[in-house]
């Protein structure tokens, strides 16, 4: 009735080669950035395509054009840091380019100039700096500002006016020092 012995054996269905798989990296737009940790301390430059924490510290500069970069609350960084978003938890002392915007959080602490579209500081971060958030202007678009004296000259005769000397600044012109509160 089942004869074994005479049957040929069928040849299995192959199933055809998996595609190599790339190498285990976080792909670059994954949502978890990359972590320099508090026990970490870099001198140099850091670039890259993927978002960055920096809980350490970091001395240099830092250029993630397209992406994120958050300094944590224990992050100490000596650096201009240049991202698409920037988040200050930390301590920073350089300068903060954010394409997008620079936010320095309660327990921020930055000593820099800041130049961003949007810019936001919460009560209680500490600041010292100048912000610049007219960079999306060119210099050659700016609007032509005049000064008091040749606005004074165009206007119909007004009263003189005194002027009193003022006190003396403690900060440079245009800068800011303030401990929001």
């Amino acid at each position: 009735m089942f004869k074994k012995d005479n049957e040929t054996p069928q040849p299995q269905p192959t199933q055809p080669a998996a595609p190599p798989r790339p190498a285990a990296s976080a792909p670059p737009s994954s949502g978890k950035p990359a972590i320099i940790g508090s026990s970490i301390h870099i001198k140099g430059q850091i670039t890259g395509s993927e978002n960055l924490l920096v809980e350490g510290q970091v001395e240099g500069g830092i250029t993630l054009a397209q992406h994120e970069v958050t300094i944590g609350r224990n992050g100490k960084v000596k650096a201009d840091i240049s991202a698409k978003a920037i988040r200050v938890e930390g301590h920073v002392r350089g300068d903060l380019t954010g394409q997008d915007e620079v936010v320095v959080l309660k327990s921020g602490d930055v000593r820099g100039n800041i130049t961003a579209p949007r810019v936001s500081l919460e009560n209680g971060a500490a600041f010292k700096g100048s912000i610049d958030m007219d960079s999306a202007t060119p210099k050659a678009e700016a609007p032509v500002r005049k000064s008091a004296t040749e606005s004074a000259a165009k206007k119909p005769s007004a009263p003189a006016t005194t002027a009193r000397p003022s006190a003396p600044s403690s900060s440079a012109e245009g800068s800011v020092a303030t401990r929001v509160s």
